[in-house]
């Protein structure tokens, strides 16, 4: 086997119309160069939208196979109980709809001397794996309602964005079946981890586009660049080229795109890194340029807004002696399964103590306590304390804010993805502790 030289895969490259300089790119390509010229199964995995079809084309157009047919074929798109008649064929009157049709050839029979790409095989049912395990390992399959074997010559190219080791754990996926189209696996890198590929195929993209619609293309500013590396993409390659599309369409005075006009186009819940600051979320890669003690901090803010929702129930029910259901309403994530939770009579405690209750009783739509002994001064601690733990919050989450502003030279838009948050709430909370005037 020959050794695949960086001039081989920049050939690939344009030969096919692809786009990017990530290693993790290079090596997918490089090992689908070097399988192409045998007659391995090869199973390519990768996330949905990250372009696993591409690398079927390239190992079949530069296989010795390349003028024999290529078929592709999505499993999951095929109803379970027609993909085995789609693959291999089947006899007249087979099954109920092929009684007044001819026998039919199968993609296997029509591919022979060819390539089919298997995408999404994880959604292959088990009955076909059986029958697929036969042809990767003979060449012999049976059409549907007959007893006769027939011989193909056919190499399998496989594609799947689900962990197939756990679908063979699970008894989903023939083990046998997995090991034998794994032969070669390759890995095909999703947008977010290449880097600046990201970059370079929207203005690939946007010049399309141009093209397309008769429009001058569009182009990212420096800061919007930046803003579209760090977007995780979800969606992949597929996810870019429609937000290309749509700002190429619709930005028709303005083809010089900022980082606000991008902004507006990416997915509001995708926009923002995964943790926020005082009001909750989940905790994310976001905070990697805080110390261990501010990203505790911020956890801490969560416990503490659950307390402060806790002590402001509590006066509820001094001040009322009930919780309505409509208060459980608008506290569901306090009272989660609250109508299904038995409250039991505390052991007595000491007189000093916050609460006293006894006799708690539920139903469906109100919480009751029968007996509740809590005298003013001790109301009077718990709203200074609360009040002591708002105040001490907004201080460390103003310090917080300063500290990204500073790291990023005032440049808010940085600072915002630093922190987790959405921009406007940066300018909101900027508004709040009086920081428009931070150098």
């Amino acid at each position: 086997m020959a050794i695949i030289r960086e001039a081989d895969i920049q050939s690939v490259k344009q030969r096919f119309g692809i786009i990017g300089n990530s290693s993790l790119l290079n090596n997918a390509l490089r090992r689908a160069i070097q399988v192409a010229e045998t007659e391995m199964s090869v199973l390519i995995t990768g996330e949905s939208g990250s372009g696993k079809e591409s690398f079927s084309k390239i190992i079949h157009q530069l296989s010795a196979r390349k003028h024999g047919q290529f078929i592709a074929i999505n499993c999951g798109a095929i109803p379970a109980g027609t993909i085995y008649s789609e693959l291999f064929g089947h006899e007249k009157g087979a099954y109920t709809g092929a009684s007044t049709t001819e026998a039919r050839k199968g993609y296997f029979e029509t591919a022979d001397g060819g390539t089919i790409f298997l995408d999404e095989i994880g959604e292959m049912p088990a009955e076909t794996q059986v029958m697929l395990l036969r042809v990767l390992e003979n060449g012999e399959f049976i059409r549907m309602g007959s007893s006769k074997a027939q011989k193909t010559n056919v190499r399998v190219v496989a594609a799947t964005n689900v962990d197939l080791i756990k679908a063979v754990e699970s008894k989903k996926f023939r083990e046998d079946l997995y090991y034998r189209l794994s032969t070669v696996p390759i890995f095909v890198p999703p947008l977010r981890e290449r880097g600046q590929d990201v970059v370079l195929l929207f203005r690939k993209f946007a010049v399309d586009f141009a093209e397309r619609y008769r429009v001058q293309p569009i182009a990212l500013n420096d800061e919007a660049k930046e803003i579209l590396q760090k977007f995780r993409f979800p969606g992949n390659i597929r996810q870019l080229k429609n937000i290309t599309e749509q700002i190429s369409l619709l930005e028709v005075d303005n083809r010089d795109i900022s980082a606000e006009t991008l902004l507006s186009y990416l997915p509001p819940e995708q926009n923002t890194n995964a943790l926020t600051l005082v009001g909750g979320g989940s905790h994310g890669e976001a905070f990697s340029n805080f110390s261990e003690r501010e990203i505790l901090f911020k956890v801490m803010f969560d416990l503490k807004k659950d307390v402060t929702e806790l002590k402001k129930l509590m006066f509820e029910l001094i001040q009322n002696g009930t919780l309505s259901s409509e208060v459980i309403k608008n506290h569901q994530d306090l009272f989660q399964n609250i109508e299904e939770t038995e409250f039991v009579k505390p052991a007595p405690v000491s007189t000093e103590a916050l609460v006293l209750a006894s006799n708690y009783k539920t139903d469906k739509n109100i919480i009751e306590i029968n007996s509740l002994n809590i005298n003013e001064a001790q109301i009077h601690d718990i709203q200074h304390e609360e009040e002591a733990d708002i105040l001490s919050i907004e201080q460390k989450e103003k310090e917080l804010i300063l500290k990204a502003l500073q790291k990023n030279r005032n440049k808010r838009k940085y600072a915002a993805q630093d922190l987790g948050i959405s921009e406007r709430t940066l300018y909101r909370k900027i508004k709040q502790y009086d920081l428009d005037n931070f150098k």
